[in-house]
């Protein structure tokens, strides 16, 4: 199976990196992608880079290079105080925009052309290696241009979508262009900081990178062997 892992950040590409045997890089419209596999299945990791845009372009460009057959979007995400905490990953059920709206006679957070909450592989999500994983939380995630560290932001957030477990700034663009392009998609982020959870929530953020174990994307690799 031909599997597209996406990620915002280099800091995350590299905890990805080392999970993906024989990688080559390539270049396609200004994206390098790193091509390889995973057990019996044709990997290509990538770095989008940060926000919406950026990883509108970069699935665009995944898609048309490499052709995946399904794409997972990884890497980490805020928590919203609710079942997830500090190094949980959080299994999207669906994703959707905590800062779209479109007018009056639309939805908030629904973006044209698209459903509200743009919901996540069923397939994935029925796999016993995240079921059976109790560090796997299920529930929304939701996605906007906005890095989230305030409390007020996440109760924005909380209000719109009650069962939210994580907020980050790439998945909705890539849930939706994976939409229009009919591709299985599937969001899966380790939880870094909860906003309000602690006085000083860019510390928090930031010890994360020291306390992260590798492992914790090894998730990733459980899944693609079920694959």
């Amino acid at each position: 199976m031909k599997i597209g892992i996406i990620v915002a950040m280099d800091k995350e590409l590299q905890l990805l990196l080392p999970l993906v045997q024989h990688a080559e890089a390539v270049s396609a419209d200004g994206f390098e992608m790193h091509i390889g596999s995973i057990g019996h299945n044709q990997i290509c990791a990538m770095k989008c880079g940060i926000g919406k845009v950026n990883a509108a372009l970069g699935c665009r460009a995944m898609i048309s290079e490499f052709g995946p057959e399904i794409i997972i979007n990884t890497g980490v995400a805020g928590g919203t105080g609710g079942k997830a905490s500090v190094l949980d990953v959080v299994a999207a059920t669906a994703v959707g925009y905590h800062d779209v709206w479109c007018g009056p006679g639309t939805e908030w957070g629904r973006a044209a052309g698209a459903p509200r909450l743009m919901p996540g592989s069923s397939r994935v999500l029925s796999m016993k290696s995240l079921i059976e994983n109790p560090i796997v939380k299920f529930g929304v995630v939701a996605s906007g241009d906005i890095f989230v560290d305030r409390r007020e932001t996440v109760d924005h957030v909380l209000k719109l979508y009650p069962d939210a477990v994580g907020v980050d700034m790439e998945s909705g663009a890539i849930a939706q262009t994976c939409h229009r392009f009919d591709i299985p998609f599937i969001c899966l982020r380790v939880i870094s900081d909860t906003p309000g959870e602690v006085a000083d929530n860019g510390a928090q953020y930031d010890s994360f990178w020291t306390a992260a174990p590798s492992e914790t994307f090894g998730v990733i690799r459980d899944i693609i062997a079920e694959l």
